[in-house]
């Protein structure tokens, strides 16, 4: 069966400890780049994905957000899905699917971007039958992100953070089954990576598909820095 690609769910609970330096007491998708919430343009990413409907996993201070977006936003339909407690990025994304009706969905980090085309990774995901497939970049000199470990577009190994001359990270745009992540969640609270991605990456039909497209991450303050210029040169 082919799937199309027409529903997200996107992690925006982060307190954005490390950019407490830069950034007022907000959601970390809520820091202001440009003039806008970075929360902004990770949504017109998705609106230029063809996405329809976005399930926000919410927790710290989730008001600012949903006062600032309200239930739409260019067309979309937005959805919130409120964490009483920390339920990890597993637990965050478990309680958002019971918004969302689509068998496969994009999985999507509120903190960081990549503008990888979702309608060629949904052609991907369809023609090798996958249960997960990854969107990652190749990196250089890097030491900040783990990286992931590939025999041809099949993931192998997920390692830790380390500094690399080179090497493969996750960009956080991922097409997941949903029904998979319902089964295999072992509890309300978990973390996605460690205990699906890294538990059942032997298992699963666990698929990388290589962007080379603008990447940012704005965890750290020189990133974020670095997103007010590099973001409006790569609007589109």
């Amino acid at each position: 069966m082919d799937y199309s690609i027409t529903e997200a769910a996107i992690l925006v609970g982060g307190l954005g400890t490390r950019l407490k330096s830069v950034v007022s007491d907000l959601p970390k998708p809520m820091a202001d780049v440009a003039g806008r919430p970075f929360l902004a343009y990770v949504l017109d990413y998705c609106k230029d994905q063809n996405i329809q409907r976005v399930v926000l996993c919410a927790g710290y201070k989730h008001e600012v957000i949903s006062d600032y977006f309200g239930q739409s936003y260019n067309g979309m339909e937005l959805l919130y899905s409120i964490e009483d407690e920390p339920l990890g990025t597993g637990g965050a994304l478990l309680k958002g699917l019971n918004l969302l009706s689509s068998p496969v969905i994009a999985f999507l980090n509120g903190d960081s971007i990549c503008k990888v085309n979702i309608l060629e990774m949904a052609d991907f995901y369809n023609k090798n039958h996958a249960d997960i497939v990854l969107a990652v970049k190749k990196m250089h000199n890097f030491d900040r992100y783990g990286s992931v470990v590939l025999e041809q577009n099949r993931i192998t190994k997920f390692e830790e953070k380390k500094p690399l001359d080179e090497g493969f990270i996750n960009v956080g745009v991922m097409l997941i089954n949903s029904e998979i992540v319902k089964k295999l969640a072992p509890t309300q609270k978990f973390s996605f990576e460690k205990d699906i991605l890294e538990n059942y990456t032997n298992s699963l039909n666990l698929l990388a598909f290589e962007s080379q497209d603008y990447f940012i991450d704005i965890g750290i303050p020189e990133d974020y820095a670095l997103a007010q210029t590099t973001l409006l040169l790569h609007k589109n």
